[in-house]
């Protein structure tokens, strides 16, 4: 019988951090304790000014429909937040507020690609990158994130791999899955090699920039000339803990922003109300709470490296960025999908497989340290464990 389905949808992915939170959620209800590392959420609780924000806001009757493109306080808000962090002039009509931020993502490409033109994608990466680029019928280009070069990309590779049908590239730093930083010399060879490219978006998804633990978060967008090419990416989720909130935007030329605000008329009608005042309050308020957060990871950053580090069969680089560490696990003598299924199911440790995130992740393991130093060594101490009695 055929299928029922658009052909489309067989373009369509999903994300395998998901999948194995299902996995080991049924795990847990057959009694089995599980260390969660594969969740890729701040472990915190949204500020309780935030929190408050949003409660107020309710019973001020923040309950109805608001414009497409985002209250504009908030936009406002987010203009001179951008204007300020990046150094760049933002106009609240080059703002749109999505509820989270990937569809800013699905919308910009919906928007801006057509069938058969080329996506130049960082890999290993977000995986629904991938799968936007396949849906529209795209032809993605692989630009590979070597441990090598700390995870950053040759910029001579990206130069060769530009073409007549390129569209887009999408960037994200700091990067999920590798917790890895593009400086300001990668950005302006990317940017360089669109100097005569008007017709050539750039996606910077920045949704981990306050998520930095050595120097400054860069942005292709501050880059003389690449505003007008850029669509930054950023949210709430990560940085204030909001991520059941759903609160996202896109930064773009205000011709774009019209189109993506059509999309958004189209699915979405328009993001929660109370929601965006909270959202404001995020921007504006006391930033003590995510200072602290940030400040919790850093510590968990170098327990779970030098854990790692010792582990048998492992090796892993320090993340300069995000919440993530990606061990190289050739060392154990089995490939990313097999160790990832046998610590889940030999050691309780959720953890994803390298090639969740592309072909350039086999050999490698994702691990989120959003959890508590408690539980990080308590997974660190079976891990070790279990690749013992391998």
């Amino acid at each position: 019988m055929d299928s029922v389905f658009a052909k489309r949808m067989e373009a369509l992915g999903t994300e395998t951090a998901f999948e194995v939170l299902a996995k080991a959620k049924a795990l847990e209800k057959r009694g089995k304790d599980i260390v969660h590392l594969e969740i890729g959420e701040p472990d915190f609780d949204t500020p309780t000014n935030i929190k408050e924000a949003a409660v107020k806001a309710l019973y001020a009757g923040y309950t109805h429909y608001v414009p497409a493109a985002g209250l504009p306080e908030l936009r406002k808000t987010i203009a001179e937040h951008i204007s300020k962090t990046r150094n760049i002039e933002v106009d609240p009509e080059e703002v749109v507020v999505t509820p989270g931020a990937k569809p800013v993502l699905f919308f910009s490409i919906l928007a801006l690609v057509n069938s058969g033109e080329e996506v130049l994608n960082l890999n290993p990466g977000f995986p629904i990158y991938e799968s936007v680029i396949n849906f529209v019928g795209a032809k993605q280009v692989l630009i590979p994130l070597k441990e090598e070069n700390d995870f950053r990309f040759d910029p001579e590779y990206v130069k060769e791999k530009i073409t007549n049908k390129t569209k887009m590239i999408v960037l994200n730093s700091p990067e999920n899955p590798t917790g890895g930083v593009l400086t300001r010399e990668d950005l302006k060879a990317v940017a360089d090699c669109l100097t005569d490219r008007d017709d050539v978006f750039v996606i910077s998804d920045e949704v981990y920039s306050n998520i930095l633990y050595e120097g400054e978060h860069e942005s292709i967008a501050s880059l003389p000339e690449m505003k007008e090419k850029s669509i930054l990416l950023d949210g709430f989720s990560k940085t204030y803990a909001m991520t059941g909130w759903r609160l996202g935007y896109g930064v773009m030329r205000k011709d774009l922003a019209q189109k993506i605000t059509q999309l958004m008329i189209n699915s979405n009608s328009c993001t929660c109300a109370f929601v965006q005042m909270a959202g404001i309050e995020a921007l504006r308020g006391p930033q003590g709470e995510s200072e602290k957060m940030v400040a919790e990871f850093k510590k968990r950053r170098e327990v779970i490296v030098s854990g790692l580090n010792d582990i048998k069969g492992i090796s892993c680089r320090k993340p300069h960025g995000a919440f993530y560490v990606f061990p190289n696990i050739t060392g154990t003598g089995m490939d990313c999908n097999k160790l990832s299924d046998y610590l889940l199911n030999n050691a309780g440790v959720a953890v994803l497989s390298g090639t969740s995130f592309g072909q350039y992740g086999e050999g490698y393991l994702r691990l989120s340290f959003a959890n508590s130093i408690e539980n990080i060594e308590k997974a660190l101490n079976r891990m070790s464990e279990a690749l013992e009695n391998l």
